[in-house]
């Protein structure tokens, strides 16, 4: 009987290609550009996360804009995008992004920043760096008053963050949302997109001898004809390695299912016979005691049924890990808060096999033991 090693998916790099700035205009006409129209804020997971904050930032990334025209033109410019407050903007469910613009220059001069609501408004705000607000736009503005030019050019910085929640994922996640830089009164306008991605800290499941378990050759001898015969247990090791303190847990997946020869979620099947003749069942079961991890002086277990919304008290008592139940470990008996966050974790893992009555078994031919099962992490 092999019991699998569970592999967890490769988290595939996306690539994004080349984009350069793109202006279509006709001659005597106007052009709008951004020198980073996709603005990538890479991977996210535990392992790489520098703070404990109940907000997270994703990092600052510049573009810049330029808007040149033929004749001198009103240069002001509106950011649409969602609003997630009075000074940021919407990003996916739990994050929000801040746009600051600076180093206006215009037709060659360096110019103030103005804020405005609408076109041609006197603007309500005036510095060399301004918040970019939602349903506002920027403005070059000279003693006060926005003014006309023909080419108009700023820098734009822009945070993005994400709540506490973003990283709390069991699968890869890739935020995207867009905005739409427009130019009004020249007619032009250019999308840019932000890009983030989370995934849980990555753990792999190991088991010694590569998962397999021999119990060697049986004879007729050695089976009971009426009653099912218990074969003496073997013991397996189970390693965990995450790359961070990783809140998880474990089930497993029969490869053989509905070959057991009881119903439950424990119980796991080693195939049939040559006749169709379920062989028998297998369950693995797990110690507290014989479980280490990182610095704890010791671990107790704890499950649950509900998909991790609620836990068991947490105790020393030996369980098997079902196929619906989730099992973790803590370091707290009697808890009831769930598994710890747990970096490095080292189990014994005891299969117990039982295999059916020899009369139910069409023994004429050799009969292979044949149980597969899988051991998966679940990202919690």
């Amino acid at each position: 009987m092999s019991l699998s090693r569970y592999l967890l998916p490769v988290l595939a790099p996306l690539t994004l290609g080349a984009f350069s700035s793109h202006a279509w205009a006709l001659p005597d006409d106007c052009q709008l550009s951004l020198s980073q129209p996709v603005l990538d804020y890479g991977l996210m997971n535990r392992a790489i996360r520098i703070d404990t904050t109940p907000v997270l930032t994703l990092g600052e990334r510049r573009l810049s804009l330029n808007l040149s025209c033929a004749q001198p033109t009103d240069m002001s410019l509106f950011y649409r995008a969602m609003a997630a407050s009075a000074e940021r903007y919407h990003f996916a469910e739990h994050g929000s992004y801040e746009m600051r613009v600076r180093d206006g220059v215009l037709d060659g001069q360096s110019v103030d920043l103005g804020l405005i609501s609408t076109v041609g408004q006197s603007p309500v705000e005036t510095a060399s760096t301004l918040t970019w607000r939602p349903e506002h736009g920027i403005a070059p503005v000279r003693a006060g008053t926005a003014v006309q030019g023909r080419s108009f050019s700023a820098q734009i910085e822009v945070t993005a963050r994400a709540q506490e929640q973003a990283m709390r994922v069991r699968d890869a996640v890739n935020w995207e949302t867009t905005g739409v830089f427009d130019a009004v009164a020249a007619g032009r306008s250019r999308e840019a997109i932000l890009r983030a991605r989370f995934a849980p800290g990555a753990c792999e499941p190991v088991l010694s001898n590569a998962g397999l378990v021999d119990f060697g050759r049986l004879s007729m001898s050695d089976l009971n004809t009426d009653l099912d015969t218990r074969l003496p247990p073997k013991t397996l090791t189970l390693r965990v390695g995450c790359d961070a303190p990783t809140h998880f847990a474990l089930v497993m997946h029969d490869n053989r299912a509905g070959s057991a020869t009881v119903n439950s979620e424990i119980y796991y099947g080693l195939a049939f016979d040559n006749r169709g003749n379920k062989i028998g069942l297998y369950s693995l079961d797990v110690d507290p005691a014989d479980a280490s991890a990182d610095s704890f002086a010791r671990l107790y277990r704890t499950d649950s049924t509900t998909t991790g919304a609620a836990w068991s008290t947490a105790s020393s008592r030996p369980i098997p890990i079902g196929q619906k139940s989730y099992l973790g470990f803590t370091d707290i008996a009697g808890s009831t808060a769930g598994p710890v966050a747990i970096q490095n974790l080292t189990t014994g893992v005891t299969v117990e096999a039982v295999i059916a009555p020899a009369s139910s078994l069409d023994l004429s031919t050799a009969v292979q033991l044949d149980g597969s099962g899988t051991i998966e992490i679940i990202y919690l």
